[in-house]
């Protein structure tokens, strides 16, 4: 009896003990083998799955106290699946205590085959491991729209050429408008663009559709708070492979393994964060932002909207700022005047499809004291509508995308216009002097009117993104990549819907000339099914010298009696060699409002060593 109450002891003891250290035991037959539970796998330490809580198909293999030298990863495909494989610095292992896992498959028992180097006992060793990590399936912010299903979005690959199956697409997507924070709005003073607040949907896809990676963005982002809602924009992945964007009013930095760099409140001096978070080369961010506090010339005082630059270094502190309003016209109302009112951005309502503003309409605003995200003219109110910035680091200037100016412009840091790539009509001195002149490939300068060009030559309209093709251009000739969204084209709404298209262009410009030639065009083709009114993005990619875009709202339908989204948008996202008439990628997205989507770099995100 005394044998058995000591053999139970030992048992009793020996499962608490394996029940402290995180494992537990299961006994066999005497003499049979000891099974151990745990997430302690190989000869390393823990698995610890989304170890940030904010990137769910992430984990980290810690390093059970070797000193790691490097590592290698790589997550096995499923069947017909692709391979995501990466080299891992020394400098990640030590920030991560361990080798950071990338791109996990959902509600999926994942094989990770890793290869590391480990300094022990004077010595390196190189091991070679299997580990088996199972992941939860994708949990969404529940928006209770007809819409919304498992996962984030269903896609469609309809073409993937060999030279890009080792893409990975980060997609920067909206979900619902939620209406908790809506009903908030600045009033003091008043105007501004607070009521923006989408459910944030964000994931990386690799070549087959498949989502590897998304930011949950429950810990973040609160639509009942004012400081924590807004929309989810303007992502870029900055040099050392971090990922930058910004939300209603703050901005923020996180790696891909979801570890918090910064996030911050935007300066007083500031509000309303949306579209555009330049990552520049001298090491500042270029934020799209608007004046928390105007006073205009007739002595009332304004929140702006979407038309103020800030710049601020890293440690957040601003260093410069463009308020457009005193740089250009606020007051030039041909595009105002001829955009859609039931696609002013984001503010979509089917019911005003078609319908346009007078000149009457914009009179009245300035009568009713009407302020605020509104198509109109004046500060305070959305004239400029800004979605895009970009730096030229080889004259120290901004480039602009002005989408109710159908206008891409570039300014100095004096703050005087350099060029206006834009139609003529309605610039007065001193910017019309500053409108580019179209050619053709000779350099011949093209016979225009004041809205068109002949030689198939046009301008952009509403559009979306202007960004410098770096590798390509030089201090006086360079190339300009657009998403030429297509509404007011003409200065004129069509005389029906289904005659309106979208472009993705390419431009070169000469600065000195003061000349503009289009030199690559894509999608007035496709015509009004690949038609986005607003969002999308043209950007170029120097390691595949391809074209990558993305047109984001294309494919919604509308109840025209009632507003009612009928369809999601099925955006298209498409990559391109440069050159090519046709693309080498389109994968379509279902039932998904997009935004912009970029390839990610994990040589960048995981290899990097800093200086």
């Amino acid at each position: 009896m005394h044998k058995n109450l000591l053999s139970a002891a030992v048992l009793t003891a020996l499962a608490c003990t394996a029940l402290t250290s995180g494992s537990v035991h299961a006994m066999g037959a005497v003499g049979g083998p000891v099974v151990k539970y745990s997430s302690i796998q190989g000869e390393l330490g823990e698995v610890v799955v989304n170890p940030y809580k904010v990137a769910p198909l992430t984990a980290i293999i810690k390093n059970g106290g070797y000193d790691l030298k490097s590592a290698t990863v790589r997550i096995v495909p499923k069947k017909g699946g692709r391979e995501i494989k990466y080299d891992v610095s020394r400098s990640q292992l030590l920030t991560h205590a361990g080798i950071p896992v990338f791109g996990l498959y959902a509600d999926y028992r994942n094989t990770v085959e890793v290869t590391y180097v480990r300094h022990f006992n004077g010595k390196d060793e190189t091991k070679t491991e299997t580990y088996s990590i199972y992941t939860s399936p994708i949990v969404s912010i529940d928006q209770g729209t007809k819409f919304q299903g498992p996962g984030l979005f269903k896609t469609t690959v309809k073409k993937m050429d060999k030279a890009f199956e080792d893409r990975l697409y980060l997609i920067n997507n909206m979900g619902a408008e939620v209406g908790l924070n809506n009903r908030a709005i600045w009033n003091n003073p008043m105007g501004g663009a607070l009521t923006w607040n989408f459910v944030p949907v964000t994931a990386v896809i690799d070549s087959t559709g498949e989502i590897r990676w998304y930011f949950d963005a429950r810990t973040v982002w609160d639509p009942e708070s004012i400081y924590s809602a807004g929309v989810f924009m303007g992502f870029r992945q900055n040099d050392d492979g971090a990922l930058t964007w910004g939300f209603g009013q703050r901005y923020v930095k996180y790696d891909l393994m979801g570890r918090e760099i910064f996030n911050r409140r935007l300066p007083f001096t500031y509000n309303d964060f949306s579209h555009s978070m330049d990552a520049a080369q001298n090491g500042h961010y270029f934020l799209r932002v608007a004046s928390s506090d105007h006073r205009r010339l007739d002595n009332k005082r304004v929140r702006t909207v979407r038309d103020v630059i800030a710049e601020v270094d890293e440690n957040g502190t601003v260093v410069d700022e463009w308020r457009l309003f005193d740089i250009l016209d606020p007051y030039r109302s041909n595009v105002i005047k001829a955009l859609d009112q039931g696609a002013v951005c984001l503010n979509i309502d089917a019911t005003k499809a078609g319908q346009t503003l007078t000149a009457e309409d914009l009179a009245a605003q300035d009568k009713l004291d009407n302020f605020g995200d509104i198509a109109g003219t004046g500060a305070g109110r959305n004239w400029a509508h800004v979605n895009s910035v970009d730096y030229d680091p080889t004259d120290d200037s901004i480039i602009l995308s002005s989408r109710h100016q159908s206008a891409v412009i570039k300014i100095g840091r004096d703050k005087e216009v350099k060029w206006i790539l834009g139609a003529p009509e309605g610039w007065r001195s001193p910017w019309k002097e500053k409108v580019l002149t179209p050619v053709d490939k000779d350099g011949k300068p093209i016979e225009c009117t004041g809205v068109s060009c002949e030689g198939g030559f046009d301008w952009t309209w509403t559009q979306h993104t202007a960004f410098r093709i770096d590798s390509k251009s030089d201090k006086d000739v360079f190339y300009l990549s657009v998403f030429d969204n297509g509404d007011a084209r003409g200065m004129e709404q069509p005389a029906l819907p289904e005659m309106k298209y979208s472009r993705a262009v390419v431009y070169k410009i000469d600065q000195k000339k003061m000349t503009v030639q289009q030199v690559w065009e894509y999608g007035k083709e496709r015509g009004h099914d690949w038609f986005s009114p607003v969002t999308s993005l043209t950007e170029y990619y120097p390691d595949k010298d391809s074209v990558l875009v993305y047109s984001a709202t294309a494919g919604a339908a509308f109840d025209l009696a009632t507003g009612a989204f009928l369809s999601a948008p099925n955006p298209y996202l498409n990559e391109f060699h440069w050159g090519a008439k046709e693309p080498s990628v389109e994968i379509q997205l279902h039932n998904t409002s997009g935004y912009q989507a970029m390839a990610i770099d994990l040589k960048k995100a995981f290899n990097n060593q800093p200086k």
